[in-house]
């Protein structure tokens, strides 16, 4: 297990210890940091979202940013705009909250979808054109938009090939009775997540231990047989009764990749069966679409993964 691999370690228990009973969403986290893909957070008001992205931003000194979208919001509140300066007679960019490593784009269904494509076009090409002047984004750059799965008035839902830019769709529910007590013990100490301090926080790792994990992720085997696995399970998806629409070749391609991030996550240098199958549900629950006929019957797109994983056979 690489230093690299031990920060990781380091990160995910200091997110446990601030964000109570979140522990498998702060892992497809950081398996989704890892991979270097953009990531949906959907979940009820109050689950301790906003404030997870703002302490892994802290955590490995990464600039951040957040921007609550509206229906009114423009391309250029997200991406910036030249402004003329008649002191000097010449036009100097007014960057927008775009230029960032870590952006926070909170409840990104509410914003119209010409504002969702400049975003998009971002996330895409890692770049944003202004006046026909290209501009490269960090690095680092990671977008984590946030949706609320139940209010849908006056809001612009992404669709389908939209959707499929994100690597991650993270659902945050409801902590258990253990966690939630946790936090009201925590509360009678005085803990107050919208007057938390971040600058207590000491970071743990910086932006190139990420980068330089993400390089390590690359080394991971891959086994023949894993990927006659992957792919079996991609066919399963396009062929599988209940869906009109299965994972998409990008799909196919991160979810190697994912594969990879969460064997490292785990000190392996190997993928192996069970680490593809555990990342298939937040990987595949935003692209797979149900048939008319199987949301009538109630079926939801987790128990149509779940049985997908069941149906194909497992290599040894």
């Amino acid at each position: 297990m690489t230093n690299d691999n031990t920060i990781f370690n380091r990160i995910s228990q200091t997110l446990g210890k601030v964000v109570l009973g979140q522990s498998t969403v702060v892992q497809q986290l950081l398996v989704a940091l890892l991979s270097g893909g953009h990531v949906i957070i959907e979940g009820v008001p109050g689950t301790g979202k906003t404030l997870l992205v703002k302490v892994l931003a802290k955590l490995i000194q990464a600039d951040f940013r957040r921007v609550q979208l509206t229906p009114d919001i423009l391309p250029s509140d997200i991406l910036g705009t030249n402004i003329f300066d008649l002191n000097s007679r010449s036009f100097t960019l007014k960057q927008g909250p775009v230029f960032t490593e870590i952006l926070l784009a909170d409840e990104i269904n509410r914003t119209p979808p010409k504002t969702q494509a400049a975003l998009l076009e971002a996330m895409e090409e890692q770049q944003v054109t202004l006046d026909g002047e290209s501009l490269p984004l960090p690095d680092l750059f990671w977008v984590i938009a946030t949706q609320n799965p139940l209010e849908f008035e006056g809001t612009y839902p992404l669709p389908e090939a939209q959707l499929d830019r994100f690597l991650f769709k993270l659902v945050v529910d409801y902590p258990d009775t253990a966690a939630e007590k946790q936090m009201l013990l925590n509360v009678q100490k005085g803990f107050r997540a919208k007057r938390f301090d971040l600058e207590r926080l000491k970071p743990v790792a910086t932006v190139g231990h990420i980068l330089n994990g993400r390089k390590a992720v690359q080394g991971v085997d891959v086994d023949e047989k894993i990927l006659d696995y992957l792919l079996a399970l991609v066919g399963g998806s396009r062929n599988h009764p209940d869906l009109a629409l299965g994972a998409s070749p990008r799909a196919t391609a991160t979810w190697l990749q994912t594969s990879k991030a969460y064997a490292w996550l785990a000190g392996r240098n190997y993928v192996t069966p069970d680490d593809v199958k555990t990342v298939a549900p937040p990987l595949l629950r935003h692209r797979l679409i149900l048939k008319p006929e199987a949301q009538l019957d109630g079926l939801m797109v987790d128990g149509v993964i779940a049985s997908l994983l069941k149906q194909v056979s497992v290599p040894r």
